[in-house]
């Protein structure tokens, strides 16, 4: 016969935190464990969440962000899908520390109420996770990578079948008034198109990744590793604080509009940066053409701590005064041979001033040993030499002297090779924060919800950094998805 055990409520409880603790997800309690909210929320954001607002508070601060960050990490593209998931899952429940799980609006209103805070949230946790990123790969973490892109809003302006039919009517009346073939419809279309969305003036046309939309331009800044150091939401308060930016109209090529406006908005970017973060200074500086500009080499080698930057040409660049033709990565060439870059040798400055210089040899100038003097002697074995020199000709560039020419490296080198590929970083993070962390495809207009959006992003991304760090999983700084699997 089996004996009868009479249970007391001790044994119950015992028996319900067992289950609890046993069946729960292996990821949240790794996420648990890792990381304390305590540690990376300010007291700045605490204190104005809990201000007296005359109403008790239904859904506390800690368990709002977890919802937030468990959205992105679990790649849920809407807040009624996040609030399904969190009726239907016990475990996210008490993972978040809900009672009662929020609605809609409830998560709208946070995001737009604290929105300020969630950007001292952001810079906070860009100061914890630099150290971390030093650790990984100092190279890496030596650099900044600067982009552009937009958030498109839910706009009648974005539908397909708006610029659709602006072009067949276009097509249309050059059939109808037997234009020529210089009349090209897409540029006329891009030309009649709308500056910005007809529900809010802030929606601006833009050109990204091939097509155009009506969109909220950010600016993102991550280093060689790809994680996120700085966002920046090009709205009104932004113009407003940088007045020195002039915001023209737009010219025939929807590529130059681009370049205008990623060009103008660098140089403020990394002003507000540098505020932010003293403690970090970057080396190297990686963009795209649209800042091949003097002013912007200028600030960057002068003025901010950049030592290189590594920016493509967009057009060809001459040197005053000297016989020795550029090709199209700024190499010097031989006086007689346009085709033939010369040879880099060092650059080590040999002016009592100390200045940086970079040394060029002729291309067909070989080192010799010679036994008698048992040293090496430079020797030219040019059929028509362009010197009287033995040794061939030498020339010296002095970077500072022009900046966009040489900015502190050589193009057409492996160096510039090498570090350049690494720029493709910053576009892989905006493609993760689009598709990832699903900022694209967000069906609303309002501003502050996407902008804050757009932090709730680069916050989860950082997150992750420090998870993998305190897991010694470096390899999952990107992305956690292979721990939840």
């Amino acid at each position: 016969m089996i004996p009868h055990k009479q249970l007391s409520l001790a044994d119950i409880f015992i028996d319900c935190q067992n289950k609890f603790d046993n069946d729960k997800y292996a990821f949240l309690e790794t996420l648990s464990q890792t990381i304390d909210l305590d540690e990376i929320v300010p007291v700045s954001f605490i204190t104005h969440f809990h201000a007296v607002t005359g109403r008790p508070r239904v859904h506390q601060l800690y368990p709002m962000l977890w919802a937030l960050l468990l959205q992105r990490i679990f790649s849920i593209p809407m807040d009624s899908l996040l609030i399904l998931f969190l009726k239907y899952s016990q475990e996210l429940r008490d993972f978040c520390g809900f009672d009662r799980v929020p609605d809609a609006s409830k998560f709208t209103r946070f995001k737009q109420d604290f929105l300020l805070d969630l950007q001292t949230m952001f810079d906070n946790l860009v100061d914890l996770t630099e150290p971390i990123c030093q650790t990984i790969d100092v190279f890496k973490a030596s650099m900044a990578l600067f982009d552009t892109s937009g958030i498109e809003a839910w706009v009648t302006e974005n539908n397909p079948k708006y610029a659709n039919t602006l072009i067949r009517q276009l097509k249309a009346f050059k059939k109808a008034k037997g234009l020529e073939d210089s009349y090209d419809p897409y540029k006329a279309a891009y030309a009649s198109m709308p500056t910005h969305a007809a529900a809010n003036p802030a929606i601006q046309q833009m050109y990204i990744n091939g097509h155009f939309c009506y969109a909220y331009k950010f600016g993102i800044v991550t280093n060689g590793l790809g994680i996120v150091r700085d966002i920046t939401f090009y709205n009104k308060e932004f113009l407003a604080a940088h007045p020195d930016i002039i915001v023209e109209k737009k010219s025939d090529s929807p590529d130059e509009d681009k370049s205008l406006a990623d060009s103008k908005a660098l140089i403020p970017v990394l002003k507000d940066f540098f505020l932010k973060h003293p403690l970090i200074n970057p080396k190297v500086f990686l963009g795209d053409s649209a800042f091949d500009s003097i002013s912007i080499y200028k600030y960057l080698l002068q003025e901010a701590p950049f030592e290189k930057a590594f920016i493509p040409l967009n057009g060809r660049i001459a040197l005053e005064d000297s016989d020795c033709p550029l090709n199209e990565d700024g190499l010097p060439c031989c006086p007689k041979n346009s085709t033939l870059p010369m040879k880099r040798e060092g650059s080590k400055s040999h002016l009592r001033c100390g200045l940086p210089t970079m040394k060029f040899v002729c291309p067909k100038m070989k080192w010799k040993y010679d036994m008698s003097t048992q040293k090496s002697r430079r020797v030219c074995e040019c059929e028509d030499p362009c010197t009287d020199s033995s040794c061939g000709r030498m020339f010296y560039i002095y970077p500072e002297k022009n900046l966009r020419a040489y900015p502190g490296t050589a193009r057409g080198t492996q160096e510039w090779d090498d570090t350049y590929k690494i720029r493709v970083n910053v576009e892989k993070a905006i493609n993760h924060f689009k598709d990832s962390f699903c900022v694209a495809g967000r069906k609303t207009q309002n501003e502050k919800t996407l902008h804050a959006d757009l932090l709730l992003a680069g916050i989860t991304q950082l997150v992750t950094v420090m998870v993998a760090d305190r897991l010694h999983k470096h390899q999952y700084i990107r992305s956690l998805k292979p721990l939840i699997a």
